[in-house]
């Protein structure tokens, strides 16, 4: 999704779909209107398909009109935090969006196939700058989307809606109030184990699936490349691309285990490039022998495992199809995703108000991208003008009606498989056990890449330092080294200093003791402390674990997935 650069000022949440929403640290919530209360039993929609997805889905499709297939392969974001009532601001965002005041009216106006919740600033088609979130706590997601599908409901063939968002954790989430955080995808990577994985995936995709959400664009399925590469960072599980099938294969597991469809991303890779695609179209330079052994086995892991969607990435695989984006490259969105992993799910595009997909007007960048072989369009710039676009192109014979009947068919049969399953009760939310699937994951992942591997690696009173944006790190931390016993001051102890993404090297501390990454393990490279440590997150598990480990009362058995130069992948 195009991001509005200020949004950086809050570090570890990331922004909106490009990538699904996701490149660039998001807006936080800060709403303050009263909760609005959701059904807490646990649920199937009154028009639950029975039966099989796919023989449903063609039977849906057979009775669709032109209008109704060119909506279903629209996924679009919307302005408010519920689905029928908004305030002034959010309806003049979705005014410019699609010419209606709420979320059900866009629904229902386009036969909308899906929506995306998101937590960013962006620019409206007028070019106005605008902050909007769909996502304040498990309570309001759950009646948004419930309100969400009544509206999908009386669309023609009553089929479910698609509804996703990017909680791939770490730096690009969500809903991060009252759910239970995991670490980022590179703490799994550290941590080497991917039944844990699974198991913390599990968790996750129950408590979306309580919330009402059916996809999640994640796992992150490119394979880390050179340091350069700030864009996916900790989102990659590391750069061992066999070791990041594993864990893409168990996230995907986890996921679709209880009914959530994963959205392996950025296919074809966005590893091996220092490009942002939220800026401009990244070139990848790899051999087709380089992307067959580093890009390609996390995605083919993950397509195995049976993700039911893989993201397209504005990118320019320059081996495969010379300064095509791949979004709109039949040579890699057909000829390599559907002839050479065999993927038979829905294939959905990164973000079309990137800069790469508004090389062409919405009407056009719509034909090109279902041409090439996608079935979804994630958040056309103008709504109204992409679902033009797919009608005129059904006209004048640019876009074939087999081709979009053929994505409507997928969209339909991947919604119908994900409303078989019962909806949890929010109870699951935050619940102990997910807590102790995730805190397992947790503690497997603490690196120390510098300094003793056992006993404690600090004595007496302690002062928790950092950047003046880790406030919320640093006071989780000084709780969790105070619940080990710890007497923590405000200053003239033992100083352990957090550092996070987007730091440098002058946000180091040169008179810690202890000095702990948060983010990629890179900057650890520059840091004098005696002893460094890594955790990969700034959840309240992670730096439960670490804290553990300061206290010498767990081992830090992870290993970094990355090299960091000078030091070891772990010290122990």
């Amino acid at each position: 999704m195009r991001i509005v650069r200020a949004a950086l000022l809050l570090p570890l949440v990331l922004a909106a779909t490009a990538c699904g929403s996701d490149d660039a640290p998001a807006l936080q919530a800060t709403a303050t209107a009263p909760p609005i209360a959701p059904s807490l039993r646990p649920s199937t929609p009154a028009s639950a398909p029975t039966g099989d997805p796919a023989t449903r889905a063609a039977a849906a499709v057979a009775a669709m009109s032109d209008t109704d297939l060119a909506g279903q392969v629209l996924m679009p974001y919307a302005y408010g935090s519920n689905a029928t009532t908004v305030d002034k601001g959010s309806a003049a965002g979705n005014q410019g969006l699609a010419g209606v005041n709420t979320p059900a009216e866009m629904i229902a106006k386009f036969h909308l196939g899906g929506l995306i919740l998101v937590g960013f600033t962006a620019k409206d088609p007028t070019g106005a700058t605008n902050p909007t979130t769909n996502v304040e706590n498990p309570q309001q997601v759950r009646a948004l989307t419930d309100g969400l599908q009544a509206a999908a409901r009386q669309l023609p063939g009553g089929a479910p809606l698609m509804i996703g968002t990017d909680q791939e954790y770490g730096v690009v989430t969500r809903v991060t109030q009252g759910v239970t955080m995991l670490p980022s995808a590179m703490g799994a990577g550290a941590a080497g184990r991917p039944q844990l994985t699974e198991g913390a995936w599990r968790a996750a995709g129950t408590e979306l699936a309580a919330m009402g959400i059916t996809v999640d664009f994640a796992p992150v399925a490119d394979t880390l490349g050179p340091p350069a590469n700030t864009v996916i960072g900790s989102r990659a599980f590391g750069a061992d691309a066999k070791a990041n099938a594993l864990q893409v294969a168990a996230a995907v597991r986890g996921l679709e285990g209880v009914g959530v469809a994963a959205g392996l991303k950025h296919f074809p890779g966005h590893g091996h490039t220092s490009g942002d695609s939220h800026e401009g179209l990244p070139v990848v330079t790899q051999s087709k022998a380089a992307w067959t052994a580093q890009d390609l086995p996390p995605f083919k892991a993950g397509v195995d495992a049976g993700a039911g969607v893989v993201m397209s990435g504005h990118l320019d695989l320059q081996a495969f199809d010379k300064g095509v984006p791949a979004t709109f490259s039949k040579k890699i969105m057909t000829d390599v995703l559907r002839g050479q992993l065999k993927f038979t799910g829905v294939a959905v595009t990164d973000a079309m108000n990137m800069p790469p997909a508004m090389k062409w007007a919405p009407g056009e960048a719509a034909v090109r991208a279902l041409n090439a072989g996608n079935d979804m369009l994630l958040m056309p710039p103008d709504i109204g003008a992409a679902r033009d676009g797919i009608l005129a192109g059904l006209k004048d014979g640019s876009l074939k009606k087999q081709r979009l009947t053929e994505a409507v068919t997928r969209i339909l049969t991947l919604k119908f498989r994900t409303a078989q399953k019962k909806q949890p009760d929010l109870s699951v939310v935050a619940s102990r056990a997910h807590e102790q699937a995730v805190g397992a994951l947790d503690a497997a992942s603490i690196t120390v890449l510098r300094g003793p591997c056992s006993g404690a690696l600090m004595s007496g009173p302690i002062t928790v330092t950092s950047s003046s944006d880790r406030e919320v790190a640093r006071v989780t931390l000084v709780r969790a080294l105070q619940a080990q016993g710890f007497k923590v001051q405000a200053a003239g102890g033992t100083v352990i200093h957090l550092v996070g993404y987007g730091d440098k090297s002058v946000d180091l501390s040169p008179s810690a003791r202890v000095t702990v990454m948060m983010d990629t393990p890179y900057l650890l490279a520059a840091a004098k402390s005696p002893v460094l440590v890594a955790t990969y997150s700034s959840s309240k598990l992670s730096l439960t674990a670490l804290a553990a480990v300061v206290a010498g009362k767990a081992k830090a058995p992870g290993k970094s997935p990355v090299a960091v130069p000078g030091l070891p992948r772990t010290a122990c």
